[in-house]
């Protein structure tokens, strides 16, 4: 993710999830030395220009990209990575960084859907994610937002993701975000694929609700050839097919 978040992530702790649709057979995995995971990457302008073929060569089978956050910024890398992960054989997609405090959830989804977070069934394409996690700016932890408002904003935000896609967005959070900022809402995880973020060998404790994580953020001291200096290593609970199966929505 975008380094502005660094300093947050350093207090991630675990959250977990799946799209029932695409996962709901996977079991959860133990660490990042578990069978049936699948690596990638997430990616900004903080990784400067990348050379996606290397970084397929080294293994690398699909990436999350930065495209939007908030209301009026995209990422400058976005079009050129977004594109030559595509060209590598690389599976992508989009992210967004949430904004609650700045514009309703429903403005942010169609600001995303409309730079960069559309969805095509091409087999390289997974539904985009909205990352939500404790404000880096000023406004407080839950960005001033009521656990009620926060539920509210966050549907709202899936709400219209589905309506302009046609898919479930994924959600990147962590299990103490969550179930703080949420009040341990359970709603989401019966479709949502789960992005978990937490620094560590084994995934922890889930967000209230949730049964098994999609995608995993195990670290953001990751190398990977093809990008200069640290990128954050993710995994897919699962193997290619499975992935390209969420991506194709089948």
């Amino acid at each position: 993710m975008a380094r502005t978040r660094s300093s947050l992530r350093r207090t991630l702790a675990a959250g977990l999830t799946v799209l029932a649709t695409a996962a709901a057979a996977l079991v959860a995995t133990a660490g990042p030395a578990a069978a049936a995971t699948t690596p990638g990457i997430d990616v900004s302008r903080y990784q400067g220009t990348i050379n996606w073929t290397s970084v397929r060569n080294a293994g690398i089978e699909f990436a999350f990209i930065k495209a939007t956050e908030g209301t009026s910024y995209k990422d400058p890398n976005f079009n050129a990575n977004y594109v030559n992960a595509y060209n590598a054989g690389v599976i992508r997609g989009a992210y967004h960084f949430a904004r609650p405090n700045i514009s309703a959830g429903s403005t942010q989804a169609a600001y995303l859907a409309s730079n960069g977070g559309a969805w095509s069934a091409d087999s390289r394409t997974l539904p985009a994610a909205l990352d939500i996690e404790a404000n880096p700016y000023s406004g407080g932890y839950c960005y001033g937002l009521s656990t009620t408002g926060m539920r509210n904003w966050v549907q709202d935000f899936l709400n219209t993701y589905r309506s302009r896609t046609g898919r479930y967005a994924v959600i990147y959070t962590t299990t103490s975000w969550w179930n703080q900022c949420t009040g341990s809402w359970t709603g989401p995880w019966a479709n949502h694929p789960l992005w978990l973020a937490r620094w560590s060998s084994t995934p922890g404790a889930l967000p209230a609700g949730a049964s098994v994580w999609s995608f995993w953020q195990y670290t953001s001291t990751g190398a990977v050839s093809g990008i200069s200096g640290n990128v954050d290593r993710n995994y897919w609970n699962g193997d290619r097919s499975r992935l390209i199966a969420l991506a194709n929505n089948t």
